[in-house]
């Protein structure tokens, strides 16, 4: 792939870039002073809700949530969409992570995710690949039918915020970052780093439970 980024993506042993954000469950901001000093910090940085994958995703990080807490860590995801659109959508779909709002995409940046220049043979990729994120399909298919598949299971259709948000941010790329106590990254994913092959992964439980514990080392 050909990456149009600013800038490499954090890495392990670098400090973790200052953000303040919109809070989505409350009316207030979220930031990572909030956690410097107090905890550490599973930081899921995801795209629109008009991404099936980052849907998915969210669903994903509940009960990995509940079992960061045991040994001490924080979970934050940042979806980036506006604070009244994910109000929306989690009114009618509840969860107990905290959330934070970023329709612009500035943490993307400033943590180096990269997205995609949109070009012939970045498309061509899209098109003759098959994924299979976390193993949720029989078989391998293609990233079109992978995500036309979540979005029908969902019964989610998209609002004029979502499509608007998708000519916008698309094809931003996703990662996850572990950030310690004293803000500094001690681990870090970021999507399709292996190629198109990874687009929709999301890390396991045991991969991010495995890096929280060597925290505490």
């Amino acid at each position: 792939m050909t990456m149009g980024e600013l800038r490499k993506p954090v890495a392990p042993g670098e400090p973790a870039p200052e953000f303040t954000l919109a809070a989505v469950d409350r009316s207030d901001t979220v930031s990572l002073a909030d956690y410097r000093g107090r905890s550490p910090l599973f930081l899921a940085l995801l795209i629109g809700l008009w991404c099936p994958f980052c849907r998915r995703a969210i669903a994903q990080m509940g009960p990995i949530e509940s079992q960061l807490k045991t040994l001490g860590v924080e979970t934050l995801g940042v979806v980036a969409t506006t604070p009244e659109n994910a109000r929306l959508y989690f009114k009618y779909r509840p969860t107990r992570l905290r959330l934070a709002s970023d329709p612009e995409l500035s943490t993307h940046r400033a943590y180096g995710l990269p997205k995609p220049a949109a070009t012939p043979e970045f498309m061509q990729a899209l098109e003759t690949t098959s994924i299979n994120p976390d193993g949720m399909f029989p078989q391998p298919v293609s990233i079109g039918k992978a995500a036309e598949t979540i979005t029908k299971a969902d019964g989610y259709v998209n609002n004029p915020t979502d499509e608007a948000e998708m000519q916008r941010q698309w094809p931003q790329l996703k990662g996850q970052f572990l950030i310690d106590r004293d803000g500094i990254v001690r681990w870090a994913n970021v999507e399709a780093s292996e190629g198109p092959a990874g687009l929709g992964k999301f890390p396991s439980p045991a991969e991010i439970m495995t890096a929280a514990r060597a925290l505490q080392n």
